[in-house]
């Protein structure tokens, strides 16, 4: 198995954060090579890991295809080349998002006949697998026949991740009726009902995401980039809210250690940490996406999936899938 190239400069607790969750991943048994500056070793404990060398690092304000154009000896360019150059099996940052979507894409290329690649991010959903949701926010604008590619690679993705045989796909809209939405929609909808090998059970709405009633929710990037940071602010409120009244006087301090062995599960499933990142569908090869305040668990999960999904060959699966169609 090839290694997975991590950004150690990537995110907002680089490298520490980063580098000791690559540790812990090659602990667990995965092969795991940093891409950070000639000197990493001396500001952190890399251990025995490999290093790629790398002068230069992409901040998370500057403009996306602009820096990976200009740095070409930037972090996230180097662990996209080790991917293309076939020394690596994925490339993963929790650093500027637009970068490393345009560092995979310029440097891996995009899987034949794919029209855009598309972010899928899993959302929780309490007792069950988490549901797919693309596009989280590469393609603000997008076309009908985009979002029936992302359709196939989310149950793809969604097979391939969290088993389920045959994924059911929603298309989010302002109703369930088959004439709700505006036209991208409607269009939408008539593609997804012809498109061979889909589960295709019509509109969900917004309220759909977090249950049990579909696997893989396909919208455009803008409108997915708005639920997913919508969904994160509602579950992270909740959970403070949730804290701070276990907290109000001693009968609710003892009453929640009574509830915390039950409710910890719970909480374990909705953390974003525990998924590890998002994965960028569509490049020709594995790119995975991570939180701007990953710490070492996340780093840690994202690694094991990105591992997970090489050696189910997730990219030739997606390139049967797309070539059908």
């Amino acid at each position: 198995m090839l290694p997975v190239a991590v950004d150690a400069m990537g995110g907002d607790k680089s490298p520490g954060e980063i580098v000791e969750g690559a540790r812990r991943a090659v602990a667990a048994g995965i092969a795991v090579t940093l891409v950070g500056p000639p000197d990493l070793g001396d500001r952190v404990d890399v251990g025995d890991l490999e290093v790629i060398p790398a002068s230069e690092v992409v901040d998370m304000t500057e403009d996306a295809g602009q820096s990976v154009r200009r740095k070409k000896d930037s972090t996230l360019v180097r662990a996209a080349e080790a991917v293309r150059d076939g020394k690596a099996s994925a490339m993963i940052s929790a650093g500027n998002t637009g970068a490393t979507m345009a560092a995979a894409l310029f440097r891996m290329g995009r899987i034949s006949g794919v029209k855009r690649p598309a972010i899928a991010t899993p959302i929780p959903v309490p007792g069950s697998e988490p549901t797919v949701l693309l596009d989280a926010g590469a393609n603000a604008e997008v076309q009908p026949d985009w979002l029936v590619q992302f359709a196939q690679m989310g149950s793809v993705y969604s097979r391939l991740r969290f088993g389920i045989a045959e994924p059911r796909v929603g298309l989010l809209s302002i109703g369930e009726e088959p004439g709700k939405g505006d036209s991208l929609r409607k269009e939408t909808y008539a593609l997804l009902e012809g498109a061979p090998h889909l589960h295709f059970v019509g509109n969900v709405e917004g309220r759909d995401i977090m249950t049990t009633d579909v696997d893989v929710v396909v919208t455009d990037g803008f409108t997915g980039n708005v639920v997913l940071k919508a969904l994160e602010g509602g579950v992270r409120t909740v959970v403070e809210a949730l804290l701070a009244a276990f907290s109000t006087d001693e009968s609710t301090k003892a009453h929640a250690d009574a509830l915390m062995p039950a409710l910890m599960p719970l909480y374990e499933s909705l953390d974003p940490d525990t998924y590890g990142g998002a994965i960028l569908l569509g490049v020709d090869g594995l790119c995975v996406i991570s939180h701007g305040s990953s710490g070492a668990t996340a780093m840690q999960n994202a690694i094991t999936m990105a591992a997970e999904m090489s050696a189910a060959h997730m990219v030739d699966e997606l390139r049967v899938a797309i070539s059908g169609w």
